[in-house]
């Protein structure tokens, strides 16, 4: 024993004296030599009357590290039958022993760190009752699990990092394949053979982490649970390298990237149990449902920014919002070699089930749909929206403090009916005597103050806002410019006072105590993005705007004069004298009321910041400063929606509950991904710029997203040289192809769009 003991020891192993019947050290510690050799003093002493020797495995003894089969090394056969299958020869050189209750050692070294100790296959047995049972010559008591009795054995495991294990010339432990004097040194892809093999063995799944799912709760629930139900983890799997080995029975067994043969997790009953050590971003003995397979492989973790794109994409949006179709909302697969985050999909126009709440709302758009010439669904619900939101001004708040003020825009064309909501809004406003409190066009920034200092809630409706934004771009007027800045600055003043501008001979301007200003423009589509600057983008007017579009013209009626229903009038005039503060000074120094939101309604609102929160998180990760301000403005507004939803609804007990919220929360993330689509499909930074977008968009409105040189030409209204340059740089860029072809001696060309060439982030940040 004594001359076997430093044998082992000079050929590097830490080895202790052994205990045969407990197959502990007999020492009285040993936790030393986790991390020390022995002396030679010390081994002599110890093996003058030992019974048994054991080896420490781990760093201290060269990383060594044995796979350990129990019940009497009943998988060691078909475990052998997997390793030469994958790697024909390792198994000639490994150490291999067997134990004294028959099972068997296989021992090597690794060339790489080696974890603590590892249970790589199980076994489960089921009983009736408790009463104790023996397997392979061991007693064990059953456990109770639910309705039921259980036993989990280990059939296969490590000795590690921290371990040891006893060994021959032990009595009753025999060496069967070479010898622990020189013991085999395995690369990290040898020894992941030996352990996925073993793993492939297991009857019992590995513990699952656990995951966190975090979205909005809807009637079909969460995206993340959503997704474990029916999200296509295979497609997701190829995606990142993964590929299908075999299948057996009910399993199916899956290679990793880099990986030529063999196989690394296996994927049965929804789960996937990751067998290697080498899998990144996967840890080894896990399970994983496939929202944690999605959040690991395209969020690199981030559970929140997860769901937030899953939610993007249709998961767990079914009951929403009732009868809406939100189909539109679902992100279209990436197209090969064009990295998703830079692909803004077209959720298209926000659908007509969405653009209406319950009561004042609604009673105000149906009055407006009857009594306009060309009814519009879009330009009707803004109208009143608006109506409300001015109404509720200074006298309503949530629990955020966030108020009633909103800058609404109606996207529509030429004839198609814009200027009825706003007659309709005047028309009731003059019934209660608002009229003060109506504005026109937006002229200046002092005059936008001034009007509020005289009326502090005040509704400004403006047509061909597009007008004004091009010239706040194009003009040098500090005029034009202050009304950007008052916009911002009238916004953000909602919740808190609003100094106004000094003049000359005048000591004290004053101030306004939480102005609303309610702004309702209208302009045509295009024209509006066009306006658009990269700054506006960025500096928060493009975040703080609703934009709605109204779509084609729909078909005329008959215009009819009809006074609004008195029960419209009823609820305008009862919103005009309604003073929640009291006291003579109200009008000047308001204090609103506090719509409270009840338990479900405020989980969802938390969980709406949660999903923002992980947009402008990957938009600030791919420096998109467009992403960013507008996502940073969602929750907001999520908030202000489920507000007038709320009052609107009720006005004389408003209450935010959970149908408001979904309301909001749909409405806005349909909408935020539109104006991003629209923004980075039309902003320019410059005139070259504008025209490469124009192009783009030429092509993918043409059938096919083709068309000849000559047309194109013509459409573009180009000189040659301009068109040629625009041609070139598209090309090198990626964007389009250029098709040649001879006919008839002469050369024809035809322009192609590139598949995945949209709106990215480079256009507009």
């Amino acid at each position: 024993m004594i001359e076997t003991a430093i044998s082992y020891f000079e050929a590097g192993l830490c080895v202790l004296p052994a205990n045969l019947s407990s197959k502990r050290p007999a020492l009285s510690s040993w936790s030393e030599f986790r991390t020390r050799m022995p002396e030679d003093g010390e081994i002599r002493s110890w093996f003058a009357g030992a019974e048994a020797i054991c080896i420490v495995t781990g760093p201290v003894s060269g990383n060594l590290e044995i796979l350990d089969f129990d019940l009497q090394g009943e998988l060691f056969d078909a475990w052998r039958a997997l390793v030469d299958n994958e790697m024909p020869g390792l198994f000639d050189r490994l150490v291999i022993e067997r134990s004294q209750s028959g099972g068997r050692h296989v021992v090597y070294r690794s060339e790489v760190e080696i974890p603590g100790n590892l249970k790589l296959a199980k076994r489960k047995y089921t009983y009736d009752s408790d009463e104790e049972v023996t397997i392979a010559g061991k007693t064990y008591r059953p456990r109770q699990v639910g309705d039921h009795y259980e036993v989990t054995l280990t059939l296969i495991e490590t000795r590690g990092d921290g371990g040891l294990f006893l060994c021959a010339p032990s009595p009753g432990y025999e060496l069967v394949q070479e010898s622990f004097i020189e013991i085999p040194i395995l690369t990290a892809e040898e020894r992941e053979v030996l352990i996925e093999a073993a793993c492939f063995l297991t009857e019992v799944p590995p513990p699952e982490p656990v995951e966190t799912i975090v979205s909005l709760e809807t009637d079909q629930g969460r995206p993340g649970d959503d997704y474990n139900r029916r999200g296509d983890v295979r497609a997701l799997l190829r995606q990142h390298g993964w590929r299908h080995a075999r299948s057996d029975g009910g399993s199916e067994y899956w290679r990793r990237p880099g990986k030529a043969t063999g196989w690394s997790a296996s994927l049965r009953n929804g789960l996937f149990h990751v067998f290697s050590t080498n899998a990144d971003p996967f840890d080894s003995e896990r399970s994983y449902r496939p929202f944690s397979l999605y959040a690991l492989l395209e969020h690199d973790g981030d559970f929140s920014a997860a769901a937030s794109a899953l939610r993007q994409e249709g998961f767990g949006l079914a009951g929403v919002h009732p009868d809406v179709d939100l189909s539109g909302l679902m992100r279209s697969n990436p197209t090969p070699g064009i990295a998703p985050e830079v692909v803004y999909p077209d959720p298209g126009p926000i659908p007509d089930q969405l653009l209406r709440i319950p009561g004042f709302v609604g009673d105000v758009m149906d009055h407006t749909l009857a009594t306009a010439p060309y009814p519009n669904v879009a330009l009707a619900f803004c109208g009143a929206l608006s109506l409300q939101a001015v109404l509720a001004g200074r006298k309503v708040r949530d629990e955020g403090d966030n108020r009633t003020n909103l800058y609404i825009l109606a996207l529509a064309h030429s004839a198609a009916g814009k200027d009825h909501p706003r007659k309709v809004n005047v028309r009731i406003m003059q019934r209660i005597g608002l009229t003060n409190a109506a504005g026109d066009k937006v002229a200046s920034g002092e005059g936008i103050q001034d009007a509020l200092f005289q009326n502090p809630a005040m509704l400004f409706q403006t047509d061909e806002l597009d007008g004004l934004l091009q010239s706040i771009n194009k003009s040098r007027d500090a005029r034009h410019e202050s009304v950007m800045t008052t916009l911002l600055q009238m916004y953000s003043s909602a919740n808190s006072v609003f100094p106004m501008r000094r003049k000359a001979g005048r000591e004290n301007p004053g101030s306004i105590d939480q102005p609303c200003l309610v702004l309702f423009g209208t302009a045509i589509p295009r024209h509006f993005y066009e306006a658009l600057s990269g700054r506006m983008l960025t500096n928060g007017f493009f975040a703080r705007m609703l934009v709605v579009e109204s779509g084609p013209r729909r078909a005329g009626q008959e215009p009819r004069i009809v006074d609004p229903p008195e029960s419209v009038i009823e609820t305008a005039l009862w919103w005009s004298q309604f003073n929640p503060g009291g006291g003579n000074l109200e009008s000047e120094f308001p204090h609103p009321m506090i719509v409270p939101a009840d338990d479900e309604a405020r989980a969802l609102l938390a969980q709406a910041r949660t999903i923002c929160d992980g947009e402008y998180s990957q938009a600030e990760a791919r420096k998109d400063e467009v992403s960013m301000t507008v996502w940073g403005r969602v929750a907001e507004q999520i908030r202000k929606l489920a507000l007038l939803y709320a009052v609107s609804a009720d006005h004389q007990n408003p209450r935010i509950d959970a149908p408001a919220v979904r309301w909001a929360t749909a409405f806005l993330m349909h909408q935020a991904r539109r104006m991003l689509f629209m923004a980075h499909d039309h902003v320019a930074e410059t005139p070259f710029h504008a025209e490469s977008l124009k192009l783009l968009r030429k092509l993918r409105e043409a059938p096919g997203g083709q068309m000849t040189h000559s047309n194109l030409l013509r459409r573009m209204k180009l000189d040659a040289r301009t068109f040629a340059e625009l041609i070139s740089t598209l090309e090198q860029q990626g964007d389009i192809e250029v098709v040649t072809a001879e006919t008839s001696g002469r050369t024809n060309r035809t322009y192609l769009l590139k598949s995945g060439s949209g709106p990215s982030t480079g256009g507009a940040s």
